[in-house]
């Protein structure tokens, strides 16, 4: 029913209209005999000017009641033309753009309907209670009726359009004041003790003049990490603030695919030089990976390696096995949990694995961390990316593969 009567089908309404008069005409009089040829000439005419002027309603109607005025004159079954024009007043009251043409197109029907009565008193009465009413109120009252009907469920939809858009922009005000929050307690708190920090090793590798070489590097890798985490803050810090305008800028959310096994060996790198000993087994085809899932797999290694470092110390011996398989990445870092855990750091959990796993989950993937004999071991598969074609595997001997090594 609501496509019925919806302003884009008004031929099929019309043309089942058509049809109806056809049926009428040829099974319609079995007693009196066949139409007679007046008949067909004028419903021929409504039928066609039906189909030709469907979407202008306002022609139709003056068409079918210049015929119906005829008919009232030529023919004594007047049905199909007085159909034909109720049926375009019921169009026209359901299109109309303006109120005022739908009441005087409802005055001029009523006006052909009251010709027939001309010169016939009582007739005149019949005609002006049933004739009018079924003519001309009847498809007047439905046309008002589907019109109103059809406005109030228009303006309903733009209501909850309405509401839609006012509960996105709240929204959006409240991330971007979380985002604001986030970003100032990141700059004026967190950024600013890394960067006292990293000031502070500066001046004590330089004041420190008589210092063992191996301290000496010690200091070294601190600054140098200080420095790129000061560096990652001020990136993250520039995302919160304006997600939009670095939202380009791939340096600041993503990787780029073809630096991503350099970076997982620095990843390595820095793990080793705090003590761990790692062996990596890194798949060539990590450089074919799109950039959001290389940033995935670096920031899973990155925290991997440090929760090594951090709960099973730095005599603990880990592993780093990367592979793409079928476009799918096969990610897992496991150790031997031989180690001891500094007294420096704290015995409460943190929120690594949980921030691991939400990065996974995001990519379709899931995380799973536990025990394995007396180590740990944190794994998952990152699903083939969509829309993107898997890169080739390689074949063993393709792979860069870093062999265990004691630390210095």
């Amino acid at each position: 029913m609501g496509r019925l009567f919806d302003a884009r089908d008004t031929l099929a309404r019309m043309l089942l209209l058509d049809l109806s008069g056809v049926g009428y005409l040829v099974f319609g009089h079995p007693d009196d005999g066949a139409p007679a040829a007046a008949q067909w000439v004028l419903a021929v005419l409504a039928f066609a000017g039906a189909l030709a002027l469907h979407r202008r309603p306002l022609l139709n109607l003056l068409g079918q009641a210049t015929l119906l005025a005829v008919a009232f004159w030529v023919i004594d079954d007047t049905t199909i033309n007085q159909v034909g024009a109720s049926y375009a007043l019921l169009e026209l009251t359901m299109q109309a753009r303006r109120p005022r043409t739908i009441w005087l197109a409802a005055g001029l029907l009523a006006a052909v309907d009251l010709t027939d009565s001309i010169g016939d008193p009582l007739r005149r009465v019949a005609s002006g209670v049933f004739g009018l009413t079924v003519e001309v109120g009847v498809p007047l009252l439905l046309g008002l009726v589907i019109r109103t009907t059809r406005e109030l469920g228009r303006q309903a939809a733009e209501r909850a359009a309405a509401e839609q858009r006012r509960r996105e922009l709240e929204s959006r005000a409240t991330r971007a004041d979380e985002r604001s929050a986030i970003a100032r307690e990141l700059h004026d708190v967190v950024a600013h003790h890394v960067a006292s920090m990293v000031l502070r090793v500066g001046v004590a590798r330089h004041v420190l003049t008589d210092l063992d070489p191996r301290v000496g590097e010690v200091f070294d890798d601190v600054h140098a990490t200080g420095s790129a985490a000061l560096t990652d803050l001020r990136r993250l810090v520039a995302v919160l603030r304006d997600p939009d305008g670095v939202r380009g800028d791939a340096a600041l959310t993503a990787i780029e695919p073809s630096a991503l096994p350099a970076a997982l060996d620095a990843a390595v790198d820095r793990a080793r030089q705090a003590g761990v000993t790692v062996e990596a087994d890194v798949d060539a085809a990590v450089g074919a990976l799109d950039a959001v899932r290389g940033m995935a797999i670096l920031r899973l290694t990155q925290e991997a390696l440090t929760n090594v470092a951090k709960h099973a110390g730095t005599s603990a011996r880990a592993r780093l096995a990367v592979s793409v398989v079928d476009g799918a990445v096969h990610w897992e870092v496991s150790d031997n949990g031989r180690g001891w855990v500094p007294a420096a750091v704290p015995s409460g959990g943190g929120h690594g694995i949980t921030g691991m796993r939400e990065r996974v989950e995001v990519l379709g993937g899931e995380l799973e961390a536990g025990p394995t004999g007396a180590g740990w071991r944190v794994r998952t598969v990152l699903p083939a990316a969509v829309g993107t074609e898997s890169p080739p595997r390689t074949a063993p001997g393709q792979r860069a593969t870093t062999a265990a090594t004691e630390p210095a």
